[in-house]
């Protein structure tokens, strides 16, 4: 099968780019691949390294000066290659490749809705009505979402995000301790590591969890400690945790092209988000071994059974995050066994197989619709 994704982010890309060069590793052995993308961004480089691949420098702009010739590129490029499938990723790929397959025969298009923004838009009208054959959903949520939106009377399949969880492995007890010690310094022993590779947007909930430790009685809130990685906090989110009183208790080791060896030397795993479509994050660190604290937002309780694997508070309340860490602290031989109940729901739900296969399947669904 010849299949085409499309991905607008010039850079980094985030979750998106992870679920494309996730499919795109499982299916390159067997289909032929292209990957059209802006040349500056990470899915670029990375798919441009998987054998067999193409890669395509292409932007997705909403600016009159570029928006014409982009089109035609695109146009060009699916004329002569004949796609089988476009596997469209945002609104602003999907825009332009509705307008670049206007008047041709066009390839099926798959959408995957990655977000819970709106729906309700003239553009998804459109998109849905002229540019859509079946849509993807990666959690039960946004599922929900999309059957409430234009794209209701199109098949709309759930598959959630699938991990390598080979390469998301917890690692071995030297390793581990070694970790440990690069990432928190010898302050670690005797303290429950808390870690999270969300990032430190506001509306990723970590200031929460600093909320909640400086919530804890002094003696509880030491022994604890956190690990929060990508962007380091601007000056004005540090002059929060420094209000708080718990700036000794978090480190920040920045953005880490490889989030393993920093997560891995935690404890437990927080994905605290005001707004999350499923989370890759919270799947990577309870394959790790991890138990994953997290919020009730959108699809992301559905990575985690409450008192089995992790726990879900509510979104925005330092009151409830300081509940669980109290509860640790009564009982801490619950992290080791929540965690390797976490490992095993990943081994078992989370794997890439069955998040490849059932992709696929959407694919073959599409191309054998009348």
């Amino acid at each position: 099968m010849k299949i085409l994704y499309t991905n607008f982010h010039p850079r980094n890309g985030g979750g998106h780019v992870t679920y494309i060069l996730n499919l795109v590793r499982g299916l390159a052995p067997a289909h032929d691949i292209t990957v059209a993308t802006p040349g500056t961004s990470r899915l670029y480089r990375y798919a441009g390294a998987i054998p067999g691949v193409k890669v395509v420098d292409a932007r997705f702009s909403t600016r009159a000066s570029g928006f014409f010739a982009e089109r035609a590129a695109l146009r060009k490029l699916m004329a002569t290659e004949r796609y089988d499938v476009v596997h469209v990723n945002g609104s602003s790929d999907h825009r332009h490749i509705m307008l670049a397959t206007l008047g041709m025969r066009r390839p099926r298009i798959v959408f995957t809705k990655h977000n819970d923004l709106p729906l309700n838009t003239l553009g998804h009208r459109l998109r849905a009505r002229f540019a859509t054959d079946r849509v993807i959903a990666v959690s039960d949520y946004v599922a929900g979402l999309l059957r409430e939106s234009p794209y209701r009377a199109l098949p709309i399949t759930t598959i959630r995000h699938g991990i390598d969880t080979d390469y998301f492995s917890p690692p071995s007890v030297s390793l581990h301790e070694s970790l440990r010690e690069r990432y928190f310094g010898p302050a670690w022993r005797g303290k429950i590591l808390l870690g999270s590779a969300g990032g430190t947007d506001y509306d990723k909930g970590w200031l929460d969890l600093m909320a909640a430790l400086a919530a804890l009685a002094p003696e509880q809130r030491e022994r604890f400690r956190v690990l929060v990685a990508g962007d380091p906090p601007n000056d004005v989110k540090m002059a929060r945790v420094r209000e708080l009183g718990v700036q000794d208790l978090v480190v920040f080791p920045g953005l880490l092209d490889d989030v393993r060896p920093a997560l891995a030397a935690c404890d437990v795993g927080f994905v605290l988000s005001y707004r999350e479509a499923l989370s890759f994050a919270c799947r990577e660190v309870m394959a790790l071994g991890l138990p994953a604290l997290v919020t009730s937002a959108g699809g992301l309780p559905e990575n985690v059974i409450d008192g089995v694997d992790g726990w879900i508070v509510p979104v925005r309340a330092p009151e409830a995050i300081a509940k669980v860490l109290r509860g640790i602290l009564d009982a801490p031989g619950c992290v080791a066994s929540m965690g390797a109940a976490a490992r095993e729901r990943s081994a078992r739900e989370f794997s890439l197989a069955p998040f490849v296969a059932s992709t696929m399947d959407v694919y073959h669904a599409a191309l054998n619709t009348p």
